[in-house]
């Protein structure tokens, strides 16, 4: 397997050398062949320059220079040369400032050949660290920034979705529709990792301590963090395709419900029988639809009778308070056509099944 480690540099010179060395130590501890790709965005300090004198003795190290345009656009344009061109199998993200520990590359590669297709460097799970030095601004900015994307992305079960030291499998990357990941800047590692769950990979998080940069200034700014959080707001709305799945499938139900229901009172069967009949066989349809369509990226190990009985169980309820409803509808407003009391019971019915199922009987598994 070839492993290619993507080091995106902006004026990174005093780093790059020392960086590229400890790669190569490290290196040969690791049973892959292992290469460099340094992208650079034309630093005006150097750092190309120092990367093509040595990669000149170092063939296992590249340079991709290219204009400065943002974080992502450097890794997207990395990873297509990476498989691409270098035929690589997995690629890196990493930093070249010395926050990532070259010697942790070892344990990522562990998990990658334990089956993993998405391994990160994570700073807030049990074991992980960041530096005891930085001041309560900086805690805020880099905890702030990871409860927006695990909460307002909907990345619930990853710890650390800013994380920027990753392994990555080519054949994911490959499956990734990247031109649904709009954002040019920081905010892509969410948008990338946010593509991954949908993907239903295989996300695994290995604890490292992050460290501040030897040498430099950090390219983070005010810029930056606007532009992340805007982006995170359209990566979430892209999370509400479930809800709109699950509002199609909801309305083939009502389609399902209403046609049975008078198809049973065409054959004379009392309206208050034909109701709970209708309503039972639109959440057989429903289930169908939302176990193998609405739900289906979710990793979710139950068996399917499992599920289809948490299914029924929330149906249930839902069924009560549609019933409900329609019986007082009926009762409060005889003279009204009973499929439009049956029409309104849905609505209560349709939220209360949305959620319930939603978050127990297609939830995330946790593992």
């Amino acid at each position: 397997m070839k492993l290619v480690v993507i080091m995106p540099t902006y004026n990174e010179s005093e780093n790059i050398i020392p960086m590229l060395k400890a790669l190569h130590e490290v290196f040969r501890d690791i049973k892959h062949t292992c290469e460099v790709l340094v992208v650079d965005d034309n630093s005006p300090d150097g750092t190309g320059d120092k990367v093509r004198e040595f990669s000149r003795d170092n063939p296992g190290v590249h340079l991709l220079p290219g204009e400065k345009a943002g974080l992502g656009a450097a890794y997207l344009r990395g990873m297509e040369h990476a498989i691409n061109h270098l035929g690589a199998d997995a690629v890196f993200e990493m930093d070249a400032d010395f926050s990532h520990d070259p010697a942790d590359l070892k344990r990522l590669v562990a998990e990658l050949d334990d089956g993993a297709d998405f391994v990160i460097g994570s700073r807030y799970v049990q074991g992980g660290t960041v530096p005891k030095e930085w001041g309560w601004l900086r805690r805020l900015n880099s905890l702030g920034g990871n409860f927006v994307a695990r909460y307002i992305a909907g990345i619930y079960r990853v710890r650390d979705c800013t994380a920027g030291f990753r392994l990555i499998r080519a054949a994911l990357l490959k499956s990734i529709d990247f031109s649904e990941i709009r954002t040019q800047g920081y905010a892509f590692q969410v948008a990338l990792l946010h593509e991954a769950v949908l993907l239903n990979a295989d996300i695994r998080e290995v604890p490292v301590h992050f460290t501040d940069r030897r040498y430099g200034e950090s390219k983070l700014g005010p810029g930056d963090i606007l532009e992340f959080l805007y982006h995170i707001g359209g990566i979430r709305f892209r999370s509400y395709r479930t809800f709109v799945k699950f509002c199609v499938v909801g309305a083939s139900g009502v389609v399902v419900n209403l046609g049975t229901m008078t198809l049973l009172m065409a054959l004379g069967v009392n309206k208050f029988i034909a109701s709970p009949i209708a309503i039972e066989v639109s959440i057989i349809t429903n289930f169908f639809f939302n176990n193998y369509w609405t739900f289906r990226y979710r990793n979710n190990r139950s068996r399917k009778r499992i599920r289809g009985l948490k299914f029924n169980a929330v149906s249930f309820v839902a069924l009560l308070v549609s019933y409900l409803t329609f019986v007082l509808l009926s009762l409060w407003f005889p003279d009204v056509a009973p499929q439009v009391h049956q029409f309104i019971g849905i609505i209560p019915a349709t939220f209360i099944n949305y959620f319930l199922n939603s978050y127990w009987t297609f939830s995330e598994d946790k593992r």
